[in-house]
């Protein structure tokens, strides 16, 4: 594995020796391959281990999940030189209202300067930080996607952002319904503590997510690609683009359903994707997304 080879795949031409909140800002704010699960719509079992993840997003040019595409940046900071350490979360259920009991999201702990960041670039779609966040509880973090928050109580972290006005509308320009927020809330995304942990504490739910038949990784088809002013998505047939603060506090997004033969064009045109077994789209997943 190069850390080379990693900068050219993130298209970043910044220093691979300092270590500075800059560096690891310009780093992380280009490291975004993919948000993907398409392995499994392939017929192929997401591996973790380190050699395989770098295999598939640098040298295939592919992307990953939670657990891929922080476990490789987490080796990229971790070959800089900076002092970094993996932690677990629990993503939030907005259905049943709970966090889930098991911590299957992956992040990334930096102290740097005698402060503490996460960083999380496996995310995807409009809960992606752009940007290190200081752990500090209570504070406000604005980033292009919105205003994100950590709040602390009793030694868990909680991750908040604030709700943004949408625009929808279809690939002709119609509006499909506007989503108004009269009371701006904070969204929760996930919970987790500082307790260290190890790539090997996430097997289990890895192999969970991709055997269990109420996952969402099993019903919906998922890419998602962060751009210079939102994200682009391709869920089963479905394209959303997604840009932010569009117009007055308010994002756009606009959805074109697609044709089957459509599909693997988009996700070599637009996703810079190419995959090498037959790709099945699939959404029949009715829960949330996350």
């Amino acid at each position: 594995m190069n850390i080379k080879h990693y900068f050219e795949r993130i298209c970043c031409k910044g220093s691979q020796e300092k270590i500075d909140l800059e560096t690891l800002t310009e780093v992380f704010s280009t490291s975004h391959p993919p948000f993907e699960n398409l392995s499994l719509h392939c017929g192929k079992t997401i591996r973790l281990d380190l050699e395989s993840v770098y295999d598939k997003i640098v040298t295939h040019n592919r992307g990953g999940w939670y657990m891929e595409n922080n476990q490789l940046l987490f080796w990229a900071f971790q070959t800089m030189g900076y002092k970094v350490g993996l932690l677990g979360a629990h993503v939030y259920h907005p259905e049943r209202k709970v966090y889930n009991q098991d911590f299957s999201h992956l992040l990334i702990k930096v102290v740097l300067e005698g402060k503490t960041y996460i960083v999380d670039g496996g995310f995807g779609v409009a809960y992606q930080m752009w940007q290190p966040m200081e752990l500090i509880s209570g504070k406000n973090q604005p980033q292009a996607p919105g205003i994100s928050c950590f709040t602390e109580k009793d030694g868990v972290w909680y991750f908040h952002k604030m709700k943004r006005e949408k625009l929808r509308m279809d690939s002709e320009n119609k509006t499909l319904c506007s989503d108004i927020i009269k009371n701006v809330t904070c969204k929760n995304i996930y919970l987790f503590t500082l307790q260290p942990k190890t790539i090997d504490d996430f097997r289990l739910a890895c192999l969970k997510l991709q055997k269990d038949p109420s996952s969402m990784f099993l019903g919906k088809s998922i890419c998602s690609l962060q751009t210079t002013d939102g994200f682009l998505v391709l869920i089963g047939w479905m394209l959303i683009e997604t840009k932010y603060d569009y117009k007055d506090d308010m994002d756009l997004e606009v959805s074109t359903v697609v044709t089957g033969e459509e599909v693997q064009k988009i996700l070599k045109e637009r996703f810079k994707i190419q995959l090498d077994k037959r790709f099945v789209p699939l959404n029949t997943y009715s829960g949330p997304m996350f």
